[in-house]
């Protein structure tokens, strides 16, 4: 999960200006998953819609609401995706504003074959903290427009690092949410999250040419592009460890792990863990690699 780090994070709360009729503001919810925390951004110059609200704070709602001035009203409430970070202060953001909530579906809508079989099979857990209460009001499909003050937002499904998770392309710009950071690479998690499925969608954004990428966490992302290069190139470089440590013998995630990310924070090892699982998988559904046990943590791999 590395990644590029950057500095000078902007202060909590405090709305910022990324372009003419777009701010972003930061959340108070730091972590090494988060990096600086959530960024919450307010689209329009009137008609504001909100995109990720973030998670339950009451810091935040208030920071949210103190930014709108008096000409303007928030709208619409659109999520990325329900991980707690991203989705829960949605439904307080509505009950002060009549904000319509809108997203893919819930927290089950848009998973793989592959992870609805794994739910019911494994005693596998989940990675990150997921917002079973999400129920948008009105639910999107790829393809789908969203006006917005000024303009429209376009959705793209981007199921991966949770299956219904949403890009929204405005523009000439895109709205990442946790699939494309600047600071890191996206935590793909099973059964939330489906490592097919992650580079499907990274290789369907890759055909755009776009200018900007903002995303949930971390700084604007100016070179989306290489960005996403760097992305695709470095799961296929851990995808290609793991099959070099495979190849010298059977092994669990957390062996592989622990013998891959040398250098990776402890606080983050577990979440090393998962990611290679999610490759393990990936790579047993490409007949790569092999396990006669059901997909979980303590199965052994082989290859193939």
């Amino acid at each position: 999960m590395s990644g590029r780090s950057q500095e000078n994070p902007p202060k909590v709360g405090q709305p910022v200006e990324l372009e003419t009729g777009l701010r972003a503001i930061l959340a108070p919810n730091p972590s090494p998953m988060t990096y600086w925390g959530t960024n919450t951004y307010l689209l329009g110059a009137q008609r504001l819609t909100v995109i990720d609200p973030g998670p339950e704070s009451a810091p935040h709602l208030k920071a949210i609401l103190n930014a709108v001035q008096p000409d303007q009203t928030i709208t619409q409430i659109v999520v990325t995706h329900s991980h707690k970070d991203h989705s829960p202060l949605a439904a307080v953001l509505q009950r002060e504003t009549g904000a319509e909530i809108i997203g893919f579906g819930d927290s089950f809508a848009g998973r793989s074959d592959v992870m609805k079989a794994l739910e019911t099979t494994a005693e596998i857990g989940g990675g990150e903290g997921v917002d079973w209460n999400f129920a948008p009001d009105r639910t999107v499909a790829d393809g789908d427009m969203i006006d917005v003050d000024g303009g429209k937002l376009r959705v793209i499904h981007t199921p991966g690092h949770m299956g219904n998770h949403i890009c929204l392309a405005w523009r000439d710009a895109c709205f990442t949410g946790d699939h494309i950071m600047g600071w890191a690479s996206s935590l793909v998690s099973p059964p939330d999250g489906d490592l097919t499925d992650f580079m499907a969608s990274c290789d369907r954004l890759s055909t755009t040419d776009w200018r900007v990428f903002y995303s949930g966490h971390g700084a604007p992302i100016h070179d989306p592009n290489a960005r996403l290069d760097w992305l695709i190139a470095h799961r296929r470089s851990r995808e290609m460890e793991i099959l070099t440590q495979l190849r010298n013998g059977p092994a669990t995630a957390e062996a592989l792990a622990r013998a891959i990310y040398v250098d990776v924070n402890p606080k983050l090892l577990r979440a090393a863990q998962r990611n290679v699982l999610a490759h393990l998988i990936d790579l047993a559904g490409r007949g790569l690699a092999a396990t006669s046990q059901p997909f979980e943590m303590e199965a052994i791999f082989e290859a193939v």
